[in-house]
């Protein structure tokens, strides 16, 4: 699904020019959850901005699901993005002003699905995720596991070819970390394609391959032989 080769990105400021990715390959087949690793300005944040068609690099060659799309347009990276990819953050980045539902609805507004469709995909979606009962409640109102749920579920809502997920558990304490890895185990297990930007050595233990950066290359790519499927509280 992902094929990312040579892949080379520098910030400029008039004073100082900072590679943030040096040439780095990497690729990601379907169905595959993946861990990226490494320590603060390794690059992680830069790959997963441009794997989700956020940032674009200087060079090098990324193909999504068999497209080039390393020199597209921003409409052309906009357009593909919001069919294709759904995005977890660590501060979930919802709307307060909106109800559940409405959070989770708002990517189907924006990809023009037709009223009473938004509303069974929004339905179903909610109870798959176990939210379904705080659906009229606004963020504020919900712990920081279930306001990561919430946003777990907007991005499935439009049924994306890969999930990102960027530090989703660095926000919540361990019980609430717990069960979102667990929510992201069970997707995997239904056959999503994920790819997790994380500090924790212990939600890396979920993912079925590790992929560690150090000053934006990959210095080690291992499977997980350890794979933890079963949370223990």
């Amino acid at each position: 699904m992902i094929q990312i080769k040579d892949l080379t990105k520098v910030y400029r400021t008039e004073e100082v020019e900072t590679t943030a990715l040096n040439k780095l390959s990497l690729t990601v087949k379907k169905g595959e959850f993946v861990s990226i690793m490494g320590t603060s300005g390794c690059g992680k944040s830069t790959l997963l901005n441009i794997i989700g068609l956020l940032d674009m690099p200087n060079e090098g060659s990324y193909l999504f699901d068999g497209t080039g799309v390393a020199k597209f347009k921003e409409k052309e990276r906009a357009n593909l993005r919001k069919a294709n990819i759904g995005f977890v953050f660590q501060n979930f980045n919802l709307i307060d002003e909106l109800t559940v539902y409405e959070n989770v609805e708002l990517p189907l507004i924006y990809n023009k699905v037709p009223k009473q469709e938004r509303k069974t995909r929004v339905i179903e979606i909610l109870e798959r995720i176990g939210i379904a009962h705080r659906a009229k409640h606004f963020p504020l109102q919900l712990s920081g596991g279930q306001q990561q749920r919430v946003a777990v579920a907007r991005a499935l809502v439009t049924n994306p070819k890969l999930i990102l997920a960027d530090e989703p558990t660095g926000n919540l304490d361990s019980k609430n970390g717990n069960e979102v890895m667990e929510l992201l185990t069970e997707l995997h297990s239904q056959g999503a394609t994920i790819i997790m930007v994380t500090h924790s050595a212990y939600d890396a233990k979920f993912s079925s391959r590790i992929v560690t950066l150090k000053d934006g290359v990959i210095i080690s790519e291992e499977k997980n032989t350890h794979k933890m499927d079963v949370l223990v509280e």
